[in-house]
């Protein structure tokens, strides 16, 4: 069977957001050529999900939806599925498989400590002990999302030789960079790195570069460092031939871990259903997501 892949990326008000997730695609394509890989986005951008589905669904009898996202929250959780409900009727002909997000795992903290590395090299190695990290997110209402960026940072700990391994969010949620800064600063951190916790640049990236430029200016005797987002590593790639694989192995449908919550539930009974610029109108959560 010709598996279609449709990978799924955020989607940004900064058109370079998109252009580096078409970029990425394009080099998977290049490591795949027998492949077709369609991509769609859920905001921001020219090629939503829905017509990113009628699309792939014009190739073949099954199409494999990737998430290029790193933690589960209302994207994965609420909305995705609930645009494959309404796929599966508009082609009742195609098998819609619904792959794992990337998640938080090892390959994505070999490339947070690379990163890491990276900047502290840019810094002339100061003394560990003195120099505090911050894991900055983006920030979710989803109290699990938040826990995995949470369990990320104390991966980081552990492996390293830090004393001060803390995380915030640049919206949403609590803490922001700002109160975490204050907070190592009083406690006597002397360098400061910010790691961002972000696959691809966008909006978000070019606030945070320019908080990184403020805090600065606002505690001069501190030095500042700021990591490079994930990107193009080699992990991502990796993770997703994990999750291709996984979803092609499949023997049975089987729901996806979310499925069954009672968020899931609460919000059918209750007609929250997630919807995003135009999305259609909820049919409801009874219909099982199939996942590798």
């Amino acid at each position: 069977m010709n598996d279609i892949l449709l990978l799924v990326g955020h989607g940004s008000r900064d058109p370079e957001g998109n252009r580096e997730i078409e970029v990425f695609a394009e080099q998977w394509r290049v490591r795949h050529p027998e492949r077709v890989i369609e991509v769609c986005f859920i905001e921001f951008a020219e090629v939503l999900v829905e017509q990113g589905l009628d699309r792939a669904a014009r190739y073949g009898a099954r199409v494999l939806v990737v998430p290029l996202i790193l933690n589960a929250a209302g994207h994965v959780k609420m909305e995705l599925p609930e645009h494959l409900e309404h796929a599966r009727l508009r082609h009742p002909e195609v098998e819609f498989i619904y792959c794992p997000h990337l998640g938080s795992n090892q390959e994505i903290l070999g490339i947070l400590k690379r990163n890491l590395d990276h900047a502290l090299q840019d810094m002339d190695r100061p003394d560990p002990l003195n120099t505090g990290i911050i894991l900055l997110g983006r920030g979710s209402s989803d109290r699990v999302a938040n826990g995995e960026v949470a369990k990320m940072a104390r991966w980081l700990y552990e492996e390293g030789h830090h004393p001060m391994v803390d995380i915030a969010f640049t919206g949403i949620t609590f803490p922001r960079l700002e109160s975490v800064v204050q907070r190592q600063v009083t406690l006597g951190m002397s360098q400061i790195i910010i790691l961002p916790y972000y696959l691809f640049t966008g909006t978000l990236i070019s606030r945070i570069k320019r908080q990184h430029a403020t805090l600065q200016q606002q505690y001069p005797h501190i030095r500042f460092g700021l990591a490079h987002y994930l990107g193009f590593e080699e992990e991502i790639y990796e993770l997703l031939e994990q999750r291709v694989q996984q979803a092609r192995d499949i023997e049975a449908p089987r729901m996806m871990e979310c499925d069954g919550c009672k968020y899931r539930e609460w919000a059918a009974d209750h007609g929250e259903g997630h919807h995003h610029h135009g999305a259609s109108e909820t049919i409801g959560s009874g219909t099982p997501v199939l996942v590798g």
